[in-house]
């Protein structure tokens, strides 16, 4: 495989890591929340999307737009019902809650959807071996739309954030709550609306990949991990940084993959990030917080 080939599979990857990270670091920024339940909730949406196609014969862009809605929903229902009467409580013990999250959403899964995998297509509905030749490397049009896709909302986002007032109410809560609150800033709805669209990334992160395998409870298990990778390698204290990780670490992997060995390529990632850590343990971007008493 060519150099040329691998960063494009690398930018595929990658724009699925960011769009995950980016939705990890959304919650915790805005509600201090280490969400472990942000791939589930995108698998749960997801199996509503293969199962309303399979019953209902819709096409992929309707069932895609039907479980954005529900992932939006999902996470307004979480946030509300369940973090937010948990508000109090330490980060320790809301991260034990997201966890059960997890358990509760796995428990359901066969209860509502049946224990067979669940398919979903691709968005381009194009032959695999239909390919767009650039630099020497054959470009899958789904890729490029995954890429593309990714790149605008996450473009988009960045740009909600600097320069609306409700950009700027998510940046001064993620600063800090309290103040933010006393000085009339609506924290609850902010942190909710952080939640919802943590859950719409996760289930878009979960849709993208469902096509080159199957929609299973552990199909986001891997971009769960890596998402929080490129959270650390990020910083957890900055918006962009996790979306730069993640890319980062999507290239890293696969430059190891190819040409270290597929045995020793993951382990060489993981060391590289202990490395990483230890030089730079609030992440490229972050920075260390000071207390003034």
């Amino acid at each position: 495989m060519n150099l040329a080939q691998l960063i494009f599979n690398s930018l595929e990857t990658g724009s699925i890591y960011a769009l995950a990270a980016l939705g990890v670091v959304l919650i915790f920024r805005t509600s201090k929340t280490t969400n472990f339940a942000q791939g589930m909730i995108g698998t749960l949406n997801a199996y509503i999307a293969a199962t309303i196609l399979m019953k209902w014969d819709w096409n992929i862009w309707a069932v895609t737009i039907f479980a954005i809605g529900t992932a939006f929903i999902t996470g307004i229902i979480i946030d509300t019902l369940i973090m937010r009467p948990a508000a109090k409580a330490s980060a320790v013990s809301k991260q034990i809650i997201t966890l059960g999250i997890i358990m509760v959403i796995l428990g359901l899964i066969p209860f509502l959807f049946g224990i067979n995998n669940l398919q979903l297509p691709h968005f381009i509905p194009v032959s695999p071996d239909t390919k767009l030749a650039l630099f020497g490397a054959s470009l899958n049009y789904n890729s490029i739309f995954t890429i593309s896709l990714s790149l605008v909302l996450m473009g988009f986002l960045f740009w909600f954030l600097k320069y609306t007032r409700w950009g700027l109410a998510i940046r001064v809560t993620a600063s800090n709550e309290v103040t933010s609150r006393l000085m009339g800033v609506p924290t609850k709805s902010v942190t909710m609306i952080s939640w919802a669209t943590a859950a719409m990334f996760g289930t878009l992160a979960a849709i993208y990949l469902a096509p080159g395998g199957s929609v299973n409870p552990n199909m986001l298990v891997d971009i769960q991990v890596n998402a929080f990778f490129a959270c650390v390698i990020g910083g957890f204290g900055t918006f962009y940084g996790p979306v730069f990780a993640g890319f980062m670490l999507a290239t890293i992997k696969n430059l190891s993959l190819a040409y270290v060995s597929d045995e020793w390529g993951h382990v060489l990632v993981y060391i590289l990030i202990l490395v990483f850590l230890y030089f730079k343990p609030y992440g490229l971007f972050g920075k260390k917080t000071v207390k003034k008493v």
